[in-house]
């Protein structure tokens, strides 16, 4: 059971790898058949933005897990280290609540507004199945957001940005350049 678990908290991870690694496999054979055949498939480059359009909205998820959305900060040079997350988690909200309305439209436009005939050009299936992507990653991102402020103000724990912890660490190595590497 801890082995699902991890896979669920992990889904983004996942989701973006398959999806990035089929998408390329894709247009990698649509160059290779276009070059030495001179024929291409239809449909690869059309699944293709599917697929990275599925793999964008996915990955935003997946940065909001790894709190390594971008934020304006400098005002954060003014003020003591114990407020600011107080203050990232107020900011939160309104992410929250803009995804929370933007779950609602996205849905409202899937099944209710969205032409009932328009499909895929080359593939022919509806497109509801390319925009469901829309309240499907914006309620994990949502969930993401609200566990990373959970962890963060509730559990204590210090969660930074990823890309913010390899530049402490390359101005660490820069300050000081006689230390040797691990």
């Amino acid at each position: 059971m801890t082995k699902f678990w991890y896979i669920i908290d992990n889904i983004e991870s996942y989701i973006c790898r398959t999806l990035l690694a089929i998408f390329v496999c894709l247009l990698m054979l649509q160059v290779i058949v276009r070059t030495l055949f001179d024929f291409s498939f239809s449909w690869v480059e059309e699944l293709s933005i599917y697929m990275f359009v599925w793999f964008v909205f996915f990955g935003a998820s997946y940065a909001a897990k790894k709190g390594a959305h971008n934020r304006v900060t400098f005002q954060f040079k003014f003020l003591p280290n114990s407020y600011i997350k107080y203050i990232e988690a107020f900011a939160d909200l309104f992410w929250v609540f803009f995804n929370v309305y933007f779950v609602y439209l996205s849905i409202d436009f899937i099944f209710n507004k969205m032409n009932k005939f328009q499909s895929s050009q080359t593939m022919g299936f509806h497109l509801s199945w390319v925009y469901i992507v829309l309240p499907i990653a914006f309620s994990l991102m949502t969930f993401r957001v609200l566990q990373v402020n959970y962890k963060k103000i509730i559990l204590g724990e210090d969660l930074r940005d990823p890309d913010a912890i390899d530049l402490e660490e390359i101005r660490a190595e820069t300050a000081n350049p006689d230390q040797e590497k691990k």
